[in-house]
């Protein structure tokens, strides 16, 4: 064999091979090497999906935390953990960057271990609830823990949230039942409508409330997309009841089931409890659907598909989610953050999910950017010239809020 002038190039072919492909050039001709790393590729994070459970734990760790330690702000570990932990870890551990190949695909969305990760989410969000109900109506707490405990438990229920996320793709029957009950919690159940067959057609246009727009502050995007969000829902679930020959107040309405499902939960937890609980339950929801609209706020923010007609848009593409692949957020959101494939492919399972390089990629994980989120200066500070980048300095083509252009500072 000749010698080789290094830097050689080096190439990869599928996964699972086994080969890898060393080329360099010598005397204007290439010598290609060829050998049988006999290595296939396996899932580097099959495991560390179960840490995901750590997320809906965070409801059940403040009495003992508090028991054992007489720590009283423990009550308050759901911001804790969320808001401080999780960015921390996710900026020490940094990205992921680890995609199955096409091969693997098929053998990943079969294999059943992934899906229990999610199924198990459930059991840990509600025997959270059950006992956050007890410890408001029995427990020694004072308002400022029970208030605590209430936000702690309505983090969770966010969480909560984005496993019925997960689960609400999928055509199986069960799971979508599943991600209706856990959509109970937070009484959000109309989201398993509006984001299958509202938000995953509108995505990054004005006609979404769930996409913000340039220039749109948080606090004025929640109620837009939260009462916009229904409406929508409910328009579509009665016209998809029409088409089938249903009426709206039928068993069959997906939006009703989801929210007597609430109705059960509720109520139980009241007759349980006592109705001194009500206030506490109220606010864990409020906090629980607050962190799922904050988290839309973020995965679209100033991208725009293109009209190629009146009302009528581009396919959604890579370049209308923003993404981030950082490894520990990804975990407990179970790859939201690559969130460009599942727009692009929905009926995905998150564990097949990839990495798009062309994707809009946010400086750091979800659990960071929500943070700023909830300081708009410092949210346009930081992300105002990514959206500039993104489309040339142009920000005619950018899904922009009119009424606050003229306000917006200079970046």
């Amino acid at each position: 064999m000749l010698p080789v002038e290094f830097p050689a190039a080096v190439s990869y072919p599928p996964w699972g091979t086994g080969l890898l492909v060393v080329s360099g050039r010598t005397r204007g001709s290439f010598v290609v090497v060829v050998a049988d790393a006999g290595r296939p590729w396996r899932d580097r994070k099959r495991y560390l999906w179960t840490l995901g459970l750590l997320a809906p734990s965070c409801a059940l760790l403040p009495s003992q935390l508090v028991m054992h330690t007489d720590l009283r702000l423990f009550w308050w570990l759901g911001p804790i953990v969320f808001f401080l932990v999780i960015p921390l870890i996710d900026t020490i551990v940094g990205v992921d960057g680890d995609n199955p190949p096409d091969e693997a695909l098929q053998r990943l969305t079969e294999d059943k271990y992934y899906r229990w990760c999610t199924y198990l989410c459930l059991p840990f969000q509600f025997a959270g609830l059950i006992v956050a109900g007890y410890l408001w109506a029995y427990g020694t707490l004072s308002v400022v823990d029970k208030l605590g405990l209430a936000v702690t438990v309505g983090l969770v229920g966010g969480i909560g949230i984005n496993a019925a996320h997960e689960l609400g793709h999928r055509r199986e029957e069960h799971e979508r039942w599943l991600a209706k009950i856990a959509l109970s919690q937070t009484a959000y159940g109309h989201f398993f409508v509006e984001h299958n067959l509202g938000h995953h057609a509108r995505a990054a246009t004005p006609e979404d409330p769930a996409s913000a727009r340039y220039g749109e502050w948080l606090w004025t995007f929640l109620p837009r997309s939260v009462f916009g969000g229904m409406r929508s829902a409910w328009r579509l679930e009665r016209n998809r009841l029409q088409r089938i020959g249903r009426r709206w107040w039928s068993w069959e309405n997906h939006i009703l089931q989801a929210w007597a499902m609430t109705f059960v939960l509720f109520g139980g937890m009241l007759v349980a409890f006592g109705i001194g609980i009500a206030p506490y339950l109220a606010l864990q929801a409020v906090v629980g659907f607050t962190m799922l609209e904050i988290v839309n706020y973020v995965e679209h923010y100033g991208l725009l598909r293109e009209q190629t007609a009146p009302g009528q848009y581009e396919p959604t593409s890579q370049r209308h989610s923003w993404n981030s692949d950082r490894l520990v957020t990804n975990i407990f959101l179970f790859h939201l953050q690559r969130h460009s494939d599942h727009h692009a492919n929905p009926g995905r399972r998150y564990q097949t999910l990839r990495s798009m390089d062309d994707a809009p990629q946010m400086p750091a994980g979800y659990a960071t950017m929500v943070v700023l989120a909830m300081i708009p200066p410092i949210w346009q500070r930081v992300v105002h010239p990514l959206v500039l980048e993104h489309y040339g300095n142009d920000i005619t083509k950018a899904n922009r809020n009119p009424r606050a252009m003229d306000r917006l500072p200079a970046i």
